[in-house]
């Protein structure tokens, strides 16, 4: 299983980037998926995650700003950020939550991250 993300770059502070995430390999389902993200210097934190049932949690400095949605047939996970900050600068990685075949107890992949660079 390879997770692929991309949709990372260079954007000024107030504007918007989408990230996508393209799950593919052995794959019967796909349970969670999230995004994370590693600030310089600081440990990788939990961004926003969906379930299989769309329903989402939001790490509170991105509330109202970010927004995650997947679509379960392309087995794809999105990031849309709104009205980014400089603090929003990191490497965004995609995680999705895999059962390679029925009856498998489910593994975390993650995406190799793309980098976001929020300019002040």
């Amino acid at each position: 299983v390879q997770l692929q993300a991309s949709g990372g770059g260079l954007v000024q502070a107030g504007g918007s980037l989408r990230l996508s995430c393209a799950a593919s390999g052995s794959i019967f389902s796909i349970n969670n998926m999230a995004w994370e993200r590693q600030r310089p210097g600081a440990e990788r934190e939990m961004v926003a995650s969906i379930t299989s049932g769309g329903i989402t949690q939001y790490w509170n400095p991105v509330k109202g700003r970010f927004t995650i949605s997947r679509n379960n047939e392309k087995k794809m996970v999105y990031l849309q950020m709104n009205s980014l900050k400089p603090d929003d600068t990191a490497v965004y990685y995609c995680n999705a939550e895999v059962v390679e075949q029925r009856g498998l107890l489910p593994i975390n992949y993650w995406g190799q991250g793309t980098l976001v660079t929020v300019s002040s």
